[in-house]
């Protein structure tokens, strides 16, 4: 009997290493998928969505969109209330696309000031309501520098919107989000602009 309940606690002490173990792993996973500054997904993490969304589309499932976000004038910005500031607006653009996703959908870090959004299951129309619903969110908060309580006004982002083809290749979607970003930009700014508006076939005139 002794050596029975020697082994069962034996036993015990082995499953709860090794859900000790499992858990730090998980913790491990999590933090590489993880941008460390604003708390969303990183580059990573949304490659990863962009093939999953990719194979999806290919398979002949639900439609897939991509937002492609990036601050408008952020350099200025961050030239005149300095790089901690910076990084508090990164924080709160990312609260903000958050908060406008659900759960199959992955906001993420895309790089420096850009951030990107891939949309499970949700048509173009669908992908440019949501585009104006974050791109309303961050121009309706207020900043305030958390040092001295300073009012910095307020911020806005530009947003180009694509919908995934089928069997095209995922940075074939993110070269069409990233063309409307930058006709979003070309157009003033604070602006959603998808791959099927106007003003991009007028862009396309004018560049040639």
């Amino acid at each position: 009997e002794n050596r029975t309940n020697s082994l069962e606690k034996e036993l015990q002490k082995s499953v709860d290493q090794v859900s000790e173990l499992r858990s730090k792993l998980d913790n491990v996973h999590k933090e590489s998928l993880t941008d460390p500054l604003t708390g969303i997904a990183n580059r990573k993490a949304f490659d990863n969505a962009l093939a999953a969304a990719e194979a999806s589309v290919a398979e002949g499932s639900d439609p897939d969109s991509l937002l492609l976000c990036d601050f408008d004038h952020f350099k200025k910005f961050n030239d005149n209330w300095g790089h901690q500031t910076g990084d508090q607006v990164l924080r709160l653009v990312a609260s903000c696309l958050s908060e406008n996703v659900k759960g199959r959908d992955t906001a993420a870090r895309y790089g420096g000031e850009e951030f990107g959004v891939v949309l499970r299951g949700t048509p173009l129309s669908d992908a440019k309501r949501i585009a104006e619903q974050i791109r309303h969110a961050v121009e309706a908060r207020r900043l305030v520098k958390k040092s001295t309580g300073d009012i910095l006004g307020t911020i806005t982002i530009s947003i180009g919107v694509a919908q995934f083809s089928p069997n095209e290749k995922a940075e074939t979607a993110v070269r069409r989000a990233d063309s409307c970003l930058y006709g979003a930009k070309q157009n003033g700014r604070n602006l959603v602009i998808s791959e099927n508006d106007p003003r991009m076939a007028l862009l396309s005139t004018n560049a040639a």
